[in-house]
């Protein structure tokens, strides 16, 4: 065999090699997931792809934050964190209340539209206080969502599995999560 045959056959290698090295890594720190059902809208549809961050497990969670939690018999859910551990939550008339302050919930606006003449969105929840180690977590759909207040309970921090970070399916539809 030739030097430039030599050559070419362990650049090849070296490229398969590193390219399984980098899906090995990506695997290790990112999982996929879809978006099953209307609990999440209109920040994440029905049938979307998101890649959550699996690094985020040993770090905290903050409010805000849309996780992938494992439930009951393999189930995966996608929330949003409300009440993260020592926090008050709290819902009145229709609106969320963490530590006695009033939380504009922007990402609201659009259901809090749709609902009108429905049910209500949040209903009522009397004030409970997130332990350590736990989260409250509730859908952005909030008449559509088994979460927190409904189904749920509280979330025990290592049934988190990560934060999710972005869509990236359908990819005309590709953004970050916020």
């Amino acid at each position: 065999m030739s030097l430039r045959k030599k050559l070419f056959s362990w650049i090849i290698s070296l490229f398969l090699i590193s390219i399984v090295l980098v899906m090995v890594i990506i695997a290790s720190l990112f999982s996929t997931y879809k978006v099953e059902g209307l609990s999440m809208e209109p920040t994440l549809y029905n049938q979307e792809r998101i890649l959550v961050s699996k690094s985020s497990k040993d770090q905290n969670y903050y409010r805000g934050d849309i996780v992938v939690i494992n439930g009951k018999e393999n189930e995966k859910f996608i929330k949003r964190i409300i009440g993260i551990p020592g926090d008050k939550i709290e819902v009145k008339d229709d609106t969320l209340y963490i530590n006695d302050i009033q939380q504009e919930e922007r990402y609201l606006n659009n259901n809090r539209t749709d609902a009108r003449g429905k049910d209500k969105l949040n209903g009522e929840l009397q004030a409970v206080v997130i332990p350590k180690n736990k989260y409250f977590v509730m859908g952005d759909n909030r008449i559509l969502s088994l979460d927190s207040r409904n189904g749920l309970g509280l979330i025990k921090q290592d049934h988190v599995i990560g934060k999710s970070k972005y869509v990236f399916y359908p990819f005309s539809e590709f953004r970050k999560i916020n």
